[in-house]
């Protein structure tokens, strides 16, 4: 039982900072109103940037990162344990996707993803972050960077880290990024798929 309530607060905890919607809060505060009536309706970074304001896009980009990240690092801290770093990263994740203040209807959780991996294993991280910006000035695509940093995550995480909890997560995180983006992908084969910098999507 002393392992047990330890274990749910870290859930529970990473859950919760994962919930908060950054994006929307940003956007509200700066008077602009709700961020999911602009663009694609979604809360993160890369729509806020539609509304003109790159620092509330900078703000929600750190702010969503920063909830992962302080999620496994406050289990590191409270646990000392890599399953239950994983665990915590997790459900920050999920928290993102599914955020209990607004009824369950999140963003994409690509800011999230990367911050997660940040903190859980550094290397990792850094190459998925460099393959999403390689893509995205490729490309000019979010959605397709995104993507194509998420299928690669589970490889670096093979390669760079020896730890088997975070490639389980970093896979867990990459198939429901490729869930939540299948609107996207759907217009990225059709060829409507705004590119970066689009006033709609």
């Amino acid at each position: 039982m002393g392992t047990y309530i330890p274990l749910l607060i870290v859930l529970a905890g990473g859950y919760l900072l994962g919930s908060i919607p950054f994006g929307l809060i940003a956007t509200r505060l700066a008077g602009l109103g709700d961020i999911r009536n602009v663009g694609s309706g979604n809360i993160g970074a890369t729509n806020v940037l539609r509304t003109g304001r790159k620092d509330l896009a900078l703000i929600t980009l750190l702010g969503d990162g920063g909830k992962g990240a302080l999620a496994v690092l406050l289990a590191h801290f409270i646990m000392h344990d890599q399953i239950c770093e994983a665990l915590a990263g997790g459900a920050a994740f999920v928290g993102h996707l599914f955020p209990v203040w607004l009824k369950f209807k999140g963003g994409k959780g690509v800011a999230t993803f990367f911050g997660v991996l940040l903190a859980a294993a550094w290397p990792v991280g850094l190459a998925a972050g460099a393959t999403w910006l390689l893509m995205a000035y490729l490309f000019r695509y979010s959605s397709l960077a995104a993507l194509t940093a998420a299928a690669l995550a589970p490889l670096f995480t093979f390669v760079l880290h020896d730890g088997r909890p975070v490639i389980i997560l970093s896979l867990f995180m990459a198939i429901l990024v490729f869930i939540r983006h299948r609107e996207n992908i759907r217009r990225l084969m059709s060829g409507d798929e705004p590119r970066i910098g689009a006033n709609k999507g």
